[in-house]
């Protein structure tokens, strides 16, 4: 699937949300190059290239299926630098699931950092870094900061 708006980063976000509260791996993977690399604080160390990356978003969104949750996303703090054909972002990404009758249920939020390249006159991500505070004492990572 190949979309057919990405003309500007806020574009790119605006897919990752629906595709996400959708649970639709295509279009989140239309999003990415085919050569992503990924740094995630959910554990493994990195993810690199779309194949091994759709499998973790298929497991991702099969278990949000399994239980029974909508995932929404908010992207807030949003910095974008852009060039003719790289950007960076970085910003608060906050996900939160809901039960069917619309009740939250649990939120975190991740720091991120998007590296984007212009290719064919889209954007895609080519690079992902999620982060998280951590805990000096206990060594855990802080979720609920924001």
């Amino acid at each position: 699937m190949m979309p057919t708006n990405l003309n500007s980063v806020e574009e790119v976000f605006t897919i990752y949300k629906s595709a996400v509260y959708e649970k639709n791996v295509e279009r989140l993977l239309s999003i990415y190059s085919s050569h992503i690399h990924i740094y995630d604080c959910w554990g493994e160390w990195e993810c690199r290239g779309i194949s091994q990356w759709r499998e973790k978003v298929e497991e991702w969104f099969a278990g949000l299926q399994e239980e029974g949750v909508d995932l929404q996303t908010d992207f807030t703090d949003v910095v974008i630098e852009e060039a003719p054909n790289l950007a960076f972002a970085h910003c608060n990404l906050l996900y939160a699931a809901y039960n069917p009758s619309g009740e939250k249920l649990r939120h975190i939020t991740n720091r991120f950092t998007f590296c984007l390249r212009k290719e064919k006159h889209a954007w895609y991500i080519t690079h992902e870094h999620s982060s998280l505070p951590i805990d000096m004492e206990t060594g855990k990572g802080l979720f609920r900061l924001k």
